[in-house]
């Protein structure tokens, strides 16, 4: 939620050398406040190690600071699942994200979750509404990314200090929302930045420093439906949904693989 009070800051100088800056967004980001949706998350598959759910828009991951965003994914399972222990938290989805989230329920299936997704073994999918019309049908986006020390949370793109970033996107249809056109567009990032997809839509519409080197390819130019962060279209919520999830079983390592529907 936006707070009509605010007026934008001039951030301090990004100190990166001779490194051209091309900053877009100044700050100050618009301020929420935390009112989760009510209701246990749906379970998608559950057994007795580990649970499979889906993850409404609006639920935070896991706790924030305060008290009142100690309501989240892992405290509304563990309350769902008593004999749960451990972190339980394998992967987090931005609070605006819906989708697939997978949870372990004692500490030992937790462990092999969790290395499964830092040794990028598992695979994900995401679906979205991105702006206009795209003109291509699929590609590759390769930015390196960072955060943007002087308005957070945002991220930034950074040719030089950034870190590997990379999604590939595929075209699912082209259609309208609210009388604008928009593409459906499925997402697989192979590193897991923070903010990754939001900003891989949006750039180069968000704040870059210095240019891009061969290997490197821009975004889509396109932001998320929805984003507040990055540009995006309004709407009532962020158009992104974590649609599909590989793993590995902890105990029997046999692959598997768990669909939400598309919630937009």
């Amino acid at each position: 939620m936006s707070d009509p009070s605010a007026r934008p800051r001039k951030p301090k100088p990004l100190d990166n050398g001779p490194h051209p800056v091309r900053r877009v967004q100044f700050g100050p980001v618009p301020t929420f406040v935390y009112d989760p949706p009510p209701g246990n998350p749906r379970v998608i598959h559950e057994e007795r190690s580990f649970v499979v759910v889906d993850k409404p828009a609006g639920l935070l991951a896991v706790p924030g600071i305060a008290e009142e965003k100690q309501d989240c994914v892992r405290s509304r399972v563990a309350g769902m699942f008593p004999h749960a222990t451990g972190p339980m938290t394998c992967h987090r989805l931005d609070l605006s994200t819906s989708g697939i989230m997978i949870l372990g329920l004692d500490a030992k299936t937790h462990r092999n979750l969790s290395k499964q997704f830092e040794f990028r073994k598992t695979r994900k999918r995401y679906i979205a509404l991105v702006e206009g019309h795209l003109a291509q049908d699929s590609g590759e986006i390769n930015t390196p990314m960072r955060k943007d020390v002087e308005v957070r949370p945002l991220m930034l793109v950074d040719y030089f200090d950034g870190l590997p970033s990379v999604t590939r996107w595929r075209v699912l249809a082209r259609e309208q929302w609210e009388g604008q056109p928009v593409t459906r567009v499925e997402l697989e990032p192979h590193t897991g930045r923070t903010h990754q997809l939001r900003v891989h839509a949006a750039h180069p519409r968000i704040t870059t420093i210095g240019e891009p080197g061969p290997d490197h390819t821009p975004g889509l130019g396109a932001p998320i439906v929805g984003d507040e962060l990055y540009g995006g279209l309004p709407a009532p919520r962020l158009m992104l949904h974590a649609s599909m999830l590989t793993i590995y079983h902890p105990k029997t390592g046999k692959r598997m693989t768990f669909r939400a529907p598309d919630a937009f």
